[in-house]
């Protein structure tokens, strides 16, 4: 909430004021201030800006930052390095094993396109701790050969992607990297729901189904398998149409209990809705929809409603979305 991350602002610039005495914090309340709203381009509220050498211009949006400690590292991170410098195995290990998280870019070398996009998107996930490095022992302890990118949970490679020229820019990186943050398949409820949007990926596929069926451990072991293959394109949600607090998500996909188990594609840029043409949740079934639809070989879902009886008796006819191409085109 507003009150919530107020709070969690005042706590940051509490903290910074001590180590940071030269970053100053400040709050405004914009509800009369039309020139500034405007200036500043204000669409949401609360929204946090950082200034930089007191220039009015192109303020950095800080986006999706909700916790204090997080505030303090992405501040830092605007104000200073992004990133540690690891020279040893040692130094890598505590780096490692400090958080859930971690982050490690092993390159050949520190003057590079790679280096540079790597920092860039340590400055956007400040929810975990980055390092680099460019010892040849620390990658061959690694097994690294290429420049590459090592996610790292709870001490253990989880993802590597080879950094190759020109291939990834920092919203790839970034959108990566932010998929860790949450499960394989998160289960959509009030407080997952922030961080699945907080995530920036575009492409959600939702599975409607009964947590307490017989069938759902098989159902939802396919739709993990699926979900490992699409990380970071597709980002893999359930919902437990048992839950009665998520009636206005069935009601936005239009799902009824006759429809279940459904699944759903929804694009967050167009809103459109793509729906499964098998009805079995396959691995197979689930993996051929999703990549129909990267491809963009997917039909966009038109929830209708059926076609009135009555449809043709009056000189005015009732067009539903079953009968609207038929009539009209």
């Amino acid at each position: 909430s507003s009150q919530s991350l107020s709070e969690e602002f005042a706590e940051a610039a509490r903290q910074l004021k001590k180590e940071a005495p030269r970053i100053q914090f400040g709050k405004m309340d914009v509800t009369h201030q039309h020139d500034l709203r405007k200036e500043f381009n204000i669409r949401a509220f609360p929204t946090v800006k950082l200034f930089v050498n007191g220039s009015r211009e192109d303020p950095i949006d800080c986006k999706g930052v909700r916790k204090a400690s997080n505030f303090i590292t992405w501040v830092k991170r605007r104000t200073g390095p992004s990133t540690v410098l690891i020279n040893s195995t040692d130094q890598a290990e505590a780096i490692i094993k400090a958080d859930d998280l971690a982050v490690i870019g092993f390159f050949r070398e520190l003057h590079s396109d790679h280096v540079q996009v790597f920092c860039e998107t340590a400055r956007d996930v400040p929810e975990m701790p980055f390092g680099m490095t460019a010892s040849e022992d620390v990658c061959e302890n690694y097994g690294i050969q290429k420049s590459s990118l090592v996610v790292f949970r709870k001490g253990k490679p989880v993802h590597k992607e080879v950094l190759e020229d020109g291939r990834q820019n920092k919203l790839d990186l970034t959108r990566i990297i932010k998929t860790f943050t949450l499960d394989l398949v998160t289960e959509y409820n009030i407080e997952t729901s922030v961080k699945i949007f907080d995530v920036p990926v575009e492409n959600h596929i939702l599975l409607f189904t009964p947590k307490n069926s017989e069938t759902f451990n098989e159902i939802y072991q396919n739709y993990e398998s699926a979900a490992a293959e699409f990380r970071g394109q597709i980002l893999f949600v359930l919902v437990d149409t048992d839950e009665g607090r998520n009636g206005r998500i069935f009601e936005y996909f239009r799902i009824r209990e006759i429809d279940v188990p459904a699944l759903r594609i929804l694009n967050l840029t167009s809103n459109a809705k793509y729906k499964m043409p098998a009805d079995e949740v396959t691995v197979e079934n689930l993996k051929e929809f999703c990549q129909s639809y990267l491809n963009g070989k997917a039909k966009q879902h038109l929830p209708s409603e059926e076609i009135p009886e009555d449809w043709d008796k009056m000189p005015v006819k009732v067009l539903v979305g079953k009968n609207f191409n038929r009539i009209i085109f």
